[in-house]
């Protein structure tokens, strides 16, 4: 049996044989169910792999992808979505605990980064309050996470239609990024320094937030 990923390469070198039409059919389609971050990732693309394969086949025989499956995809997704199976517990605790280490990486290096630019030009304080950061660290992830959710919805009210308004899903994509924003600019800026502290130098921040970001690669293909 194919893994998800396999599946995944696989689809997307035979969704160049779909004509236009069928291609925006069947991507449609297929950013919905990816959109469905709960289910078993292997059995979705399984079903897409499915679909895929009957639109082109429909091809060859001259039909669209609107006459094999009918003029309601998000109905017949949704039918499909509902026989899906929800994620393994493991897997799922595997997934989230990588992107969190993935973010935290992420944000030691820049924090290293920044410092060490900034200390060219200026003394730079070093010092940490881990009550803080902490805290601040489930802020950025939790605000990040709702923001995707919110992008993710976004994204999802605007497939399967014949005539899609860009413009005003980018100004709620653009709002919805605005606002996250303000929210960890308020938060690092208001929180107070309370609690123990000590100095973390550019250098570790670097070191250590590549490391937590390889601890996150390792999680994730693991």
């Amino acid at each position: 049996m194919m893994e998800a990923k396999q599946l995944i390469e696989m689809n997307n070198r035979r969704r160049t044989e779909l004509t236009p039409e069928n291609e925006k059919y069947y991507s449609d389609f297929l950013i919905y169910i990816r959109l469905q971050f709960f289910l078993s990732e292997q059995q979705s693309e399984e079903i897409l792999m499915e679909i895929l394969d009957h639109i082109i086949e429909g091809q060859k025989e001259g039909k669209t992808a609107l006459e094999i499956f009918g003029n309601d995809p998000k109905a017949f997704a949704d039918e499909l979505i509902a026989q899906i199976p929800k994620e393994n517990k493991r897997n799922l605790a595997r997934f989230i605990s990588s992107l969190s280490l993935n973010m935290l990486g992420y944000l030691l290096m820049i924090r290293g980064a920044i410092i060490y630019i900034i200390s060219f030009f200026k003394d730079v304080d070093i010092t940490v309050y881990p009550a803080k950061s902490v805290l601040l660290f489930f802020i950025i992830l939790g605000v990040s996470l709702f923001s995707a959710w919110a992008i993710f919805k976004i994204i999802g009210g605007s497939l399967f239609l014949e005539k899609k308004n860009s413009a005003a899903d980018t100004v709620k994509a653009a709002v919805v990024g605005m606002t996250a924003f303000g929210v960890i600019f308020s938060s690092s800026h208001f929180l107070p320094n309370v609690g123990p502290n000590f100095d973390f130098s550019w250098y570790f921040s670097l070191v250590i937030g590549f490391l937590v970001w390889g601890a996150s690669r390792f999680l994730k293909n693991w």
